[in-house]
């Protein structure tokens, strides 16, 4: 299969399963799905983000190795899609602290735009609370962005997060300060 046999497939939703048990049974093809998730700036090219989702559900450690190039990638990604594949997909491994910087600050502004939707807010705030676990004094800066928020940003799924997190960091701060070590 070739890139531009691949991208046939994809613009098919019936394709999207095939495409799934093909590259995890032959994982030579993950590559070529990663650089069209990636870099292709073609208007379905989410799906193979979506497609990579997927994947990731069932052998994590097979998108992995691709996470630095999505990250890099979020700096001039403009589908909404993909960023919040790529957001969801880098929230839920360990991030490298050579991109806590980059990421602190892209995440802060996804989730302080009204503009963006709902789903890359919410990712973009998990990856700022990964990124106070390994940083704890930014916990209580996290805690009143939160806050103030999901005060001014009704969303539910937005408003739903914040308060889980609220939740915790305020613990957290709280055991820290009464020396508590958890």
């Amino acid at each position: 299969m070739i890139k531009d046999e691949l991208f046939n497939l994809l613009n098919s939703w019936e394709n999207l399963n095939i495409i799934i048990t093909t590259v995890l049974e032959q994982p030579g093809y993950l590559p070529l799905l990663m650089d069209i998730a990636i870099n292709s700036n073609e208007s379905k090219s989410w799906r193979a983000a979506w497609v990579a989702d997927k994947i990731h559900d069932v052998h994590p450690e097979m998108i992995t190795p691709f996470l630095d190039q999505m990250i890099h990638q979020l700096k001039r990604e403009n589908n909404s899609s993909k960023k919040r594949h790529f957001l969801k997909l880098i929230s839920m491994h360990e991030i490298p602290s050579r991109r806590n910087s980059f990421l602190m600050n892209y995440c802060l502004n996804c989730f302080s735009s009204a503009t963006e939707p709902v789903a890359v807010r919410v990712y973009a705030l998990q990856i700022l609370f990964n990124i106070s676990e390994k940083e704890p004094d930014f916990k209580a800066e996290l805690l009143s962005i939160i806050s103030y928020e999901t005060e001014i940003h009704m969303a539910p799924g937005v408003k739903a997060k914040g308060k889980n997190l609220m939740k915790i960091l305020k613990k957290q701060i709280k055991e820290s300060e009464s020396g508590i070590i958890r």
